[in-house]
């Protein structure tokens, strides 16, 4: 990808601060003001954690410095795979038909989200799936998860970034080291029960997979993206948030025929940042 796709990647922060300022030009109330917003997303360099079988983020510097003219400029070429660090999982990523990345709407993108934490479950075990009971144990506390919800499971592992062995079960590279990738995920069952049980626009977690670790079959994806629900994975640290009462914005990369790609994912919350 060349220096161009960086600006794709700018786009969607962009395209928001432009609506922001027309409306407060026209009169109108930002849905911004007011709200805080907490991103959830990994900064992509030469540290980010990728598959292990997939090469790493590379940012080769094109130009930077001043210029014949006297002003300063900066320009670079990025080279980096679909599946690393914080992305989108397109629904055609395991199953054949579904979404491709620029098929997926925009509302499944965005809105009203709630967060199940499993951090203690996901620390007493690094393979552990989060399950059933796990929403269940959810809705007696919160209610039902609302129709139209982005899910966010909250493992505790963004912690450990980008550490990979900590985070992965394993520093090496290359095909032998997927059997021994250790760390939490999704349980197949929950999946099932949240596209049959439930009405969920997405999901995500803070590991490098739905399916965790272990997995060989990658259930939980399958189960999931049969019914177009797309995934966000490597989701940054979710210390801040609470259970539910806030709005996830997660805006990937436009690719054309794209199985996924980086991602910029944000939370928003009432009440104003502490710096205001």
């Amino acid at each position: 990808m060349k220096a161009s796709a960086l600006l794709c990647l700018l786009l969607p922060a962009l395209a928001t601060a432009a609506l922001a300022t027309a409306a407060l030009a026209s009169g109108e109330r930002s849905a911004f003001i007011g709200r805080q917003l907490v991103d959830l997303t990994h900064a992509f360099d030469a540290d980010t954690v990728y598959w292990p079988t997939a090469d790493g983020f590379e940012l080769e510097i094109d130009f930077r410095g001043e210029t014949e003219g006297g002003y300063h400029y900066e320009a670079n070429t990025l080279r980096t795979a679909e599946h690393g660090g914080t992305h989108l999982d397109a629904p055609v990523h395991f199953a054949d038909g579904a979404w491709h990345t620029e098929e997926i709407p925009l509302q499944r993108l965005a809105g009203p989200a709630v967060l199940v934490d499993v951090q203690d479950s996901a620390e007493a075990d690094r393979d552990y799936l989060v399950s059933v009971a796990d929403l269940q144990a959810w809705e007696a506390r919160n209610g039902l998860i609302p129709d139209g919800a982005i899910v966010l499971l909250r493992t505790g592992f963004a912690r450990h970034w980008p550490d990979r062995e900590r985070y992965m079960g394993t520093a090496e590279r290359g095909p032998a080291a997927v059997a021994k990738l250790h760390f939490p995920g999704l349980d197949p069952e929950a999946a099932r029960w949240l596209v049959e049980e439930r009405v969920i626009h997405a999901i995500g977690l803070d590991t490098p997979s739905i399916d965790h670790g272990p997995s060989t079959d990658f259930m939980a994806h399958r189960i999931l993206f049969e019914k177009n629900i797309p995934a966000f994975e490597n989701v940054a640290s979710m210390d801040g948030l609470p259970e539910t009462g806030f709005d996830v914005v997660a805006l990937p990369m436009k690719i054309r025929g794209g199985s996924g790609g980086p991602l910029r994912i944000i939370a928003v919350l009432p009440g104003p940042a502490e710096h205001d």
